[in-house]
């Protein structure tokens, strides 16, 4: 199996075990005062997982350029220092890394630095929201000697050579789009002189790193953005740069003021790899495709049909550092669930981490030994789960109940969401780990007061249950709780044609998207580019077919007060509620409710005016409560525990949180004994 994607590959003066590539992630400490630890061990542990080539963060050529204040700036002192020990550290595992160059151009903010960000021309950017000042002639000639000399000292340093980002709307983006270059002088215009900028720093860049560093140049395949560049333009500029200067293309997708999502749970994967096979066909270079790939297999199926030479997996690699190695045993890989919390950590300058692997960005947190104290976890969900492992690893003697039939708690209803279908992999790969570092686990088994009886410490991970809502009506059959719509085997079975969710955070969102979507309707169709001429009608079809089928409904989604979707992370919540939108889901927001009847939700709007919502069935997603039975019985009796995850506090519950608190049990667990038992 994987025939094609781990074959050995050759990228300018690298040859590569594989065709997998470990694609530029910000991970939030690459200015850690910490001589560049943390990076080298989170960059080393994926190089000792199987990892060939890394490309790390973009780290800025000037201050001007930064992306925030986390951003490395490569031609400072200080910084440089940091960033030496990345290349050290991977050789030593390995493995092979190149240190991406990064210009934000109008995508910087000047609360950074306090400077002006620059770009081609003086266009608003409504991701920066501030409008830049466009360089002069001077300054276009400083930036290009600026990634000329990052170029030259990623080489000091000890990197393999550079990736140059050009892509994502970024400042090399901005010269090859008419819509943000309006120069009237050399470095714009017609597409010549649009191009002239990009390739005179890869060309400066190729100079400076000599023959021996490997130059890889991230291109923008599709803007997808009004005035962006063609795929006319992007395969001339990859033709340009194919036959001088670079070593291989990476194709990126999209620009961050895209009203088209590129990396959410939305986007089926392998959607844009047709726009890396565009490239392909136009350059004699390697071609690497990446966004929304997330498994080996995938990666495989695209380099076999000849879509691209490697696949660049960036997320997949954060889930789980051992994604290489894993993937080649065929064992159980913690699969990328699309979740975006890590993108939604980076956009905010945030300490970076996975929502799945709440170790990713902690590599060099200390290991505890629990010297063999017996643990019990009850309850499986993702806090239970990653207790259990967390503790197993640590050398605590642990036994988890779930009272399920499988591992997975509340993701074993999201799974049933479009585009969440992953979330049902986790559970397969924690039941793995667990027998793995020999967890004692008891499905269909409720742990209750007597059964962890003679534990040292219970971790109640007991999770949550749909709140109670207080209404009248709500004892009528058609009306069901999220819980019972999601755990049925067949959730559209269970309700009518027209549908009424009362909650409109994360959960109705993703009830009303299960009962709205258009199985007709390809991912490309909803997004307006069926008819892009890099979409060939098989990849509609394989688009079309990523997609659980569902039958369309007339839905209502009802909430008292906030943003439809409130909860959702920034870079998910826009593409969830437009997807509802375009379904024809009516959504209300600020509304009182009043009772529920046989075909109807009763409420006044805003404005005070009474509504009769038809409803054949209805939907309870108004929140939920912890669950906290054997919590509240164990502190009755006295008996030593930790309560973690919903069960702890269901407010703003979200994965990563309880997967962080299940990550952190080995020292509370610690904390709460005094000391490991002997």
């Amino acid at each position: 199996m994987h025939e094609h994607v781990f074959r050995p590959g050759r990228i300018g003066p690298l040859e590569l075990p594989h065709r997998l590539v470990i694609g530029a992630m910000h991970l939030g400490i690459e200015r850690e005062d910490d001589s560049g630890r943390a990076l080298a061990a989170f960059y080393a542990e994926r190089a000792r997982g199987g990892a060939g080539l890394i490309v790390t963060g973009g780290s800025a050529v000037s201050r001007v350029g930064a992306g925030g204040a986390s951003y490395s700036l490569i031609n400072e002192d200080a910084d440089a220092a940091r960033l030496a020990a990345i290349p050290q550290a991977v050789h030593a595992a390995g493995g092979r890394v190149l240190l991406q160059l990064f210009h934000a151009g109008r995508y910087a903010s000047r609360d950074v630095f306090g400077l002006d960000p620059v770009a081609p021309s003086a266009v608003y950017s409504r991701y920066s929201r501030c409008e830049p000042r466009a360089l002069s002639e001077e300054e276009i000639l400083a930036t290009i000697e600026d990634f000329a000399r990052g170029a030259a000292r990623a080489r000091e340093l000890g990197f393999d050579g550079v990736e140059i980002m050009g892509s994502e709307g970024y400042l090399l983006s901005q010269f090859m789009a008419p819509a943000t270059n309006l120069r009237e002088d050399r470095w714009g215009g017609e597409l010549e002189g649009r191009m002239r900028f990009p390739l005179a720093v890869a060309a400066a860049v190729r100079s400076a790193l000599g023959t021996g560093g490997a130059l890889v140049y991230r291109l923008s395949g599709a803007d997808l953005v009004p005035g962006g560049a063609s795929i006319e333009d992007v395969r001339e500029l990859g033709s340009r740069l194919a036959s001088g200067p670079a070593d291989a293309l990476n194709v990126g997708i999209g620009w961050h003021e895209s009203r088209v999502p590129t990396v959410q749970a939305v986007v089926p994967p392998g959607a844009w790899a047709p726009w890396a096979r565009a490239v392909r066909e136009a350059v004699s270079v390697p071609v690497i495709a990446s966004n929304r790939v997330n498994t080996a297999a995938l990666a495989d199926t695209l380099v076999g049909a000849g879509m691209c030479d490697f696949v660049s997996l960036a997320r997949p690699f954060l889930a789980d550092p051992l994604f290489v190695e894993r993937s080649r045993r065929r064992q159980r890989v913690n699969v990328c669930i699309a979740c975006n919390q890590c993108i939604d950590a980076s956009i905010f300058d945030r300490r970076v981490s996975c929502a799945v692997n709440p170790r990713a960005g902690f590599e060099t947190a200390t290991r505890l030994d629990g010297e063999g104290a017996r643990v019990a976890v009850a309850g499986g969900g993702p806090a239970g789960m990653e207790a259990a492992r967390a503790l197993a690893a640590s050398g605590f003697a642990v036994t988890l109940w779930e009272a399920g039939e499988e591992l997975g708690g509340q993701f074993r209803m999201a799974r049933r969401i479009p585009g969440k279908e992953d979330f049902g992999l986790t559970g397969s790969y924690f039941a793995g780990e667990l027998e793995r570092l020999g967890v004692n686990v008891r499905l269909g088994a409720r742990a209750s007061l007597e059964s962890v009886a003679g534990f040292d410490l219970v971790v109640v991970a007991t999770g949550v249950v749909p709140r109670a809502v207080a209404l009248p009506g709500v004892e009528l059959p058609h009306v069901l709780t999220y819980a019972q719509l999601l755990g049925a085997s067949d959730p559209r079975a269970l309700v009518g044609e027209r549908v009424a969710i009362i909650g409109a955070g994360g959960i109705g969102v993703d009830v009303a998207h299960l009962l709205s979507l258009d199985p007709a309707e390809s991912f490309y169709g909803r997004y307006g580019l069926d008819g892009d001429p890099c979409v060939a009608d098989h990849h509609r079809r394989w688009s079309a077919t990523q997609r659980s089928a569902q039958a369309s409904r007339r839905v209502t989604v009802m909430r008292r007060s906030g943003r439809i979707g409130d909860g959702i992370g920034a870079s998910t919540r826009w593409v969830v509620v437009e997807e509802l939108r375009h379904a024809g889901v009516e959504l209300l927001a600020g509304v009182t409710y009043e009772r529920i009847e046989p075909e109807a939700v009763v409420v006044r709007t805003e404005d005070g005016t009474q509504r009769r919502i038809g409803a054949d069935s209805v939907i309870l997603a108004a929140g939920q409560e912890p669950e906290r039975s054997l919590a509240d019985a164990l502190a009755a009796a006295g008996r030593p525990h930790i309560v973690v995850g919903g069960a702890r506090d269901a407010s703003g519950l979200d994965a990563g949180r309880a997967f962080r608190e299940g990550f952190e049990a080995p020292a509370a667990v610690l904390r709460a004994l005094g000391s490991a038992p002997a």
